[in-house]
């Protein structure tokens, strides 16, 4: 697997019926719909590949929400109403895009548009039923397992991080720029079917379990992986995982690390500005278009809360397509959603991020973060981020930083700058 698709998240459109009266709905068999509020089994086709995910309308028109799911974990729109009868407009301004559906009766069917982030997506919906029981044994396969790969990053291997209850699962691959968010699945007819779609990262796993113990993979109907478990001697054998702290370095630890971009409203912020000097500085490399990001922001804000009174400062380099660096709606729903209150920067498109920071050596990971210390210099570098999917890896992730945050606070101040 070379790369994971990684669209933009979204405003969610629902376009229902004809026009009519505010309350009106379509009606089946001579009988009113039931409203359109509760859980839907929906869709995306992506490069000709049927995406299952679940999304959530609430509320009662004309005030309607919806939700889309990454494991545990709800993408609420940012707003929800009713257009012209019997259009619901549900919005995701933090991803900027949304789903244009004709509702009729128990089913939706129409686009996913992606905004500035290219062509939509085929999308469709049904009401939500229960999952058929799985018949005969269930395989287990909970546990850590290990793919062989070569990515475009550079990567050997990849994690594949499994939970299990029953016949059902939820999963993440583990890369070094971040996780997949949370597949979740169950098993029919020999095989584990896993997906993901919360308006990001849209991704098919089916997982067949296989004679020798391996895991064969299909990706998106496309592309074939085996996965081993990291206790098999064969995965042993392998190439080991991409180390995130070792994965981005710097030309020169000892020159200062510099940046100068202007922020949301025009103005410069550079990294000699008085507010930074004697400081330690987390410089954020993000993207409002980018789902790892969007892990990453919640424990950057946490961070910033909990340590800026004793030094920590944290600026975001936003690297955002051509259109969004003209307005940054998006950025700045993000900033909102999150609430960022350190400085954002417009830095560049996203294919110029090394070109915009030529200090960094093998920036390829979108977020990675460099923290530096108050005299300066680079003293760490963390490439991507490992979100809630990856479990104990997330845990571990947020733990390393904080305990390189804690160090750095800690020195000094006759090392600072």
């Amino acid at each position: 697997m070379t790369q994971l698709m990684r669209p933009s998240a979204l405003v969610l459109l629902v376009l229902v019926g004809m026009p009519g009266p505010s309350n009106a709905q379509p009606a089946t068999s001579g009988r009113p719909a039931p409203p359109p509020a509760g859980r839907w089994d929906a869709t995306v086709v992506v490069n000709e590949v049927e995406i299952p995910f679940q999304f959530e309308i609430t509320g009662r028109a004309p005030d309607l929400r919806a939700s889309f799911f990454d494991g545990d974990l709800r993408v609420r729109s940012t707003s929800g109403r009713v257009e012209n009868g019997n259009n619901l407009v549900f919005r995701f301004d933090q991803y900027g895009s949304r789903i244009e559906a004709a509702w009729s009766g128990n089913e939706l069917q129409g686009k996913y548009d992606r905004g500035t982030r290219g062509a939509p997506y085929p999308f469709r919906a049904h009401r939500a039923r229960p999952a058929p029981a799985s018949k005969g044994k269930i395989p287990t396969i909970a546990g850590e397992w290990k793919i062989a790969t070569t990515s475009d990053k550079g990567e050997k291997a990849f994690r594949f991080l499994v939970r299990q209850s029953g016949d059902q699962v939820s999963a993440a691959i583990l890369r070094v720029d971040g996780d997949t968010g949370t597949l979740s699945g169950g098993f029919r007819d020999g095989t584990f079917v896993l997906s993901h779609f919360s308006g990001a990262r849209p991704l098919l796993l089916e997982v067949t379990p296989a004679a020798d113990g391996s895991l064969e993979i299909l990706q998106n109907k496309q592309t074939r992986l085996v996965a081993l478990r990291v206790e098999d001697r064969r995965a042993r054998e392998l190439p080991e995982p991409t180390d995130p702290q070792q994965h981005t370095t710097v030309k020169d630890r000892a020159a200062p690390f510099t940046f100068s971009f202007p922020d949301l409203n025009g103005q410069l912020v550079s990294n000699t500005d008085p507010r930074f000097q004697g400081k330690v500085v987390m410089v954020s490399i993000t993207g409002s278009w980018c789902p790892n990001c969007h892990d990453e922001a919640p424990f950057l804000t946490e961070l910033y809360k909990k340590y800026r009174q004793s030094g920590l400062e944290i600026v975001g380099l936003a690297f955002e397509e051509a259109d969004q660096l003209k307005n940054p709606e998006r950025l700045r729903a993000f900033m909102k959603q999150f609430g960022v209150t350190y400085p954002m920067l417009l830095a560049g498109e996203p294919d110029q991020v090394a070109d915009k920071l030529p200090q960094a050596v093998n920036l390829n990971a979108v977020p990675t973060t460099f923290i530096i210390g108050r005299d300066g210099r680079v003293r760490a570098v963390h490439a991507g981020f490992a979100g809630r999917a990856s479990a104990d890896f997330h845990t571990r992730a947020k733990q390393q930083v904080t305990a390189e945050i804690e160090r750095l606070l800690a020195e000094r101040t006759s090392t600072s700058r």
